[in-house]
């Protein structure tokens, strides 16, 4: 990488930026996911252990669990160290002192994969009532007044979204298989119910200094783009006016070029709403594992690939993560048993890529 455009990136990527015609309206904020680590390094609480150490590397922006869901509810993503309350609201679940603790922290935006209580995440897949809908509708709802009253002396910003639902639309990791029609009906009404739970309740709140918004998360978007394979971008995202769009960007991974086209891609299809109006699109996860290369080009891919999210214009970038959550053997203990999605290296030592939050 040369010198000059390494310097430009640790401070803020103003080089890229203006070296292109129309520069984005808002500044790409960088942010980092914590969500399911599979280490800790203190006896705080993990959820709080992993946001002080982000902040401390320097990110404002962080995404975190915050569900109740039966496949990955919140306590079994942040066991350690942690004595979780039984509750059964998601408003109830972001009352509890982890989660007050965590939004009583210094970062401008929280993102926040959520699911209710009782059930497993893509439950509508299968079936997906006029009860169920109404029910999705009342939980979110509740969640985001919670949110707004609690927080309404702050700046603060709370996105809820789901998670990578192009799996969720198949009920499978195997990208050849098709969604069915009702499939993408049911999650057409999904997304559309958890909208409007959080839409009404912010009417609610003219005033306030907290802001709540919702978005839907797509993954499979090269295959919908290339192939014209059914997915959420292309089969639901027309249909619901979500407030911004989330793309975990692992199909475009080792393509500055296809990430940009992707996102482009999904900004076509989006719905445009206010207040992002075209910069509604923001990159939910994104990264290279040292499994797959040395920590020098994860670093200079990482780097490129939120070039171009800056060059898009998308409010968020979510570096995926700050813990790594996959092993490669059964028992990982040290490195070389992880597959690298990292911050923070079980040994303790720090990513290149920690540079970028400078």
């Amino acid at each position: 990488m040369p010198r000059s455009l390494f310097i430009a990136l640790l401070a803020g990527l103003p080089f890229l930026v203006g070296a292109r015609a129309s520069p984005p309206a808002k500044r790409t904020q960088l942010g980092v996911a914590h969500i399911g680590g599979l280490y800790s390094f203190s006896e705080t609480d993990y959820l709080n252990e992993g946001a002080a150490t982000a902040h401390a590397i320097g990110a404002k922006c962080i995404k975190v669990s915050l569900s109740l869901d039966t496949d990955n509810p919140s306590p079994k993503l942040y066991p350690f160290h942690s004595q979780w309350p039984t509750v059964a609201t998601l408003e109830a679940l972001a009352d509890t002192p982890y989660y007050r603790a965590l939004f009583a922290r210094e970062f401008d935006t929280f993102i926040l994969t959520a699911f209710g209580p009782g059930r497993s995440a893509g439950y509508w897949r299968d079936s997906f009532s006029a009860e169920d809908e109404q029910a999705e509708e009342r939980s979110f709802a509740s969640l985001t007044r919670h949110l707004l009253r609690t927080y309404a002396q702050t700046r603060k910003t709370f996105i809820i979204q789901n998670w990578e639902g192009d799996w969720a639309l198949r009920g499978s990791f195997d990208p050849a298989t098709k969604p069915t029609p009702a499939a993408t009906s049911a999650m057409i009404r999904w997304l559309a119910a958890r909208q409007r739970g959080v839409a009404r309740a912010r009417a609610e709140f003219a005033t306030g200094g907290a802001r709540v918004f919702h978005a839907c998360e797509v993954n499979l978007v090269r295959q919908a783009q290339v192939q014209g394979a059914p997915g959420v971008t292309t089969d639901v995202l027309p249909h619901v006016p979500v407030d911004l769009v989330s793309y975990s960007a692992w199909d475009t991974k080792d393509s500055p070029t296809q990430f940009a086209e992707a996102l482009a891609f999904i900004a076509k299809h989006k719905c445009r709403t206010e207040p992002f109006g075209e910069h509604g699109v923001y990159v939910g996860e994104f990264g290279l594992p040292e499994s797959e290369a040395s920590p020098q080009l994860a670093f200079e891919r990482t780097a490129a690939l939120l070039a171009e999210a800056q060059r898009f214009g998308c409010p968020y970038a979510i570096y995926w993560q700050l813990y790594c959550n996959e092993p490669t053997v059964p028992l990982p203990k040290v490195n070389a048993d992880y597959k690298g999605f990292w911050l923070v290296r079980p040994d303790g030592t720090r990513s290149l890529v920690c540079q970028l939050f400078r």
